[in-house]
């Protein structure tokens, strides 16, 4: 037995017994663990970068097949920049943040101002890369930079989908992460007033992700809560991670992709070129003569859409 088959999943979609109501829920407490640890990030960065880390995980299990991707992205203007979460077909994920370090005092109500962080004055952009010629983008306008309601409203206006999704960071004081997961329900077609009233009330009976988490509670546990009175069942579940596929291949790719030109200038500066992950921040030196040596013809050039300059800065 293989040692991922040994590992206890993590993320789930479950379904009411009518099939009505579909639920995904996540445990992302190790990947927001790992977004931390990878990028520095303050408490309010960890806590919005995680969220969106959170969402994109129980968005790429919405996708048909294991290799199709999904891509988060907010630009808010808030003091965090940009932020982007990309997801599998199977559920794992990578993320970066422009600005890992930001300094702000707390909400009224105590809690982290991540929205502040975020930013209110701008869009998330969902972007599915389903194996096609040109990848399906859906954006929408910022309701609040907490992510989960902006999450929501993307699904109220670009996919017409009535959803709650429910979305939890817990910092310590010392920037390590207690305890991180989310929520998203759906309701399909068909489901009746009554249906719609029982779930609107279950949900609203539930304490926050982060409340439930620290008390120990499964993503299974939620899914209960969440769909009490429609005899859920479990339809799959996965172990899922903080994973980034970057490679010196995909960093040749990327340098492959700015032209001869742009890497002989590069070489005349440095011919050795250092390049940084954004996801993970590992570090690849290239020797751009060995490169310039082994330029491949326009036959054997990387084709579009294979995401390796997205995938390393330099």
């Amino acid at each position: 037995m293989t040692e991922e088959m040994n590992q206890t999943p993590n993320l789930l979609r479950g379904i009411s017994e009518n099939g009505g109501v579909v639920f995904y829920g996540v445990d992302s407490t190790e990947i927001v663990r790992q977004a931390e640890q990878f990028h520095k990030t303050s408490a309010v960065t960890t806590a919005a970068l995680g969220r969106l880390l959170t969402a994109a995980s129980m968005m790429g299990m919405m996708l048909k097949s294991r290799r199709d991707s999904i891509t988060l992205q907010i630009k808010g203007g808030g003091p965090a920049g940009r932020l982007l979460a990309v997801s599998d077909g199977s559920g794992n994920v990578k993320g970066y943040v422009q600005n890992p370090v930001v300094e702000l005092p707390p909400r009224a109500d105590g809690h982290l101002d991540v929205g502040g962080a975020v930013g209110r004055d701008g869009t998330l952009d969902v972007i599915r890369d389903l194996g096609m010629r040109e990848p399906y983008i859906g954006q929408v306008p910022l309701v609040s930079g907490e992510i989960a309601e902006d999450i929501t409203q993307y699904f109220a206006i670009s996919e017409q989908v009535p959803t709650v999704c429910a979305l939890g960071v817990l910092v310590n004081r010392d920037l390590t992460v207690q305890c991180a997961g989310g929520f998203i329900v759906q309701l399909l077609p068909g489901a009746t007033d009554d249906e719609i009233d029982r779930l609107e009330a279950n949900i609203k009976a539930m304490p926050a992700v982060t409340t439930m988490l620290a008390e120990g509670k499964s993503i299974r546990d939620m899914l209960d809560l969440a769909l009490d009175g429609f005899a859920p069942e479990i339809l799959d579940s996965e172990h899922v991670a903080y994973l980034c596929d970057c490679s010196a291949d995909r960093v040749k790719r990327m340098l492959y992709s700015l032209g001869r030109k742009e890497v002989e200038n590069l070489r005349a500066e440095d011919p050795i070129a250092e390049v940084n992950c954004q996801f993970c921040d590992k570090k690849y030196h290239i020797d751009l003569n060995e490169l310039l040596a082994d330029w491949p013809t326009p036959e054997q050039q990387p084709g579009d859409g294979d995401g390796a300059p997205q995938d390393a800065q330099e």
